[in-house]
Order: structure tokens, then C-alpha cells, then sequence
């Protein structure tokens, strides 16, 4: 079985794209448990959506589990840049499953809800661009698997 390394600029741009999804995600969270309102200045609905019944999941909110799967991705494609073609792999699949899933929670914001709160949707689009990222790298020939030295 061949390993899937992918170019290091893709890889490297994935580190940075759930850098910036995981604190997006961090500060929905922490706000969410000190209860402060979150300054939302371009789409004046954070409140709404935040406060929503679809904002949590067992008790939970759902930007934990999104810190949590940048977290994920973050690892995923630090271990790839190193050579461990596998973990692009995982990581693809799990960047498709997360823009699927965000691409529900900009359908429940916009139909369920009718407001829409900008950090909601900067994940959404962080979300995207590490998909967008996996998909380049399909297209993009991948590197060779690096060469073992032998003692």
C-alpha cells in the first residue's frame, strides 16, 4: 500500500487553517461557560444562535466538539507534514465530515433560526477551506514516501 504524503504547503496551510478554527472554537466555548454575551458586529444574531436549542448536544456545546475536531485536524496534519502519509488520510476524512456537518448548521441557522452569528460562520468556513485543502491535495501529485536509511 502506497503512503499519502501530501505537498508541504498543504499540509502546512491545514495546520494553519485549524489553528485558526480551533481558537474560534476555544472562545465560543469559554464564553459559552461564563455566560457573557459574545460581540457579534457584522450579523447581530450571535446571541440567538448561541442561546438556540440547537446550540448544544447533551449538555454540551457544540463549539467544544468543533475545538475538538481542529484539535483532530491540527494533529492529523502535523503528523502528515512529518511523513505519516496515514494521517492525511484520516485527516480527509474528517475535514469532509466536518464541512458536511457545517454545512447543516448554516442550513439550521439561516431555516431553524433565522439569525446567523459570524463566528458560527468563520468555523463554517474554516471547516471548508481544510476540505478544500484535502480536495487540492488529491488533484496536486503527491510526494513521494520518504526513503528509509538503512544502518
Amino acid at each position: 500500500m502506497t503512503r499519502f504524503v501530501p505537498k508541504r504547503w498543504l499540509a502546512a496551510a491545514a495546520i494553519i487553517v485549524a489553528i485558526a478554527g480551533l481558537f474560534d472554537s476555544v472562545y465560543l466555548t469559554i464564553h459559552h461557560y461564563t455566560a457573557e454575551p459574545v460581540p457579534c458586529s457584522i450579523t447581530e444574531g450571535c446571541e440567538m444562535v448561541l442561546t438556540s436549542a440547537y446550540a448544544e448536544v447533551a449538555g454540551l456545546p457544540l463549539a467544544i466538539f468543533g475545538a475538538a475536531a481542529y484539535l483532530f485536524a491540527l494533529t492529523f496534519a502535523s503528523m502528515a507534514l512529518f511523513g505519516r502519509g496515514g494521517m492525511w488520510l484520516l485527516y480527509g476524512l474528517l475535514a469532509t465530515m466536518m464541512a458536511l456537518f457545517s454545512g447543516w448548521l448554516i442550513y439550521v441557522q439561516a431555516a431553524l433560526i433565522g439569525a446567523f452569528c459570524q463566528f458560527c460562520l468563520l468555523s463554517a468556513l474554516s471547516s471548508s477551506l481544510l476540505f478544500v485543502i484535502f480536495v487540492v491535495s488529491l488533484i496536486a501529485k503527491p510526494l513521494p514516501p520518504p526513503e528509509r536509511i538503512e544502518d
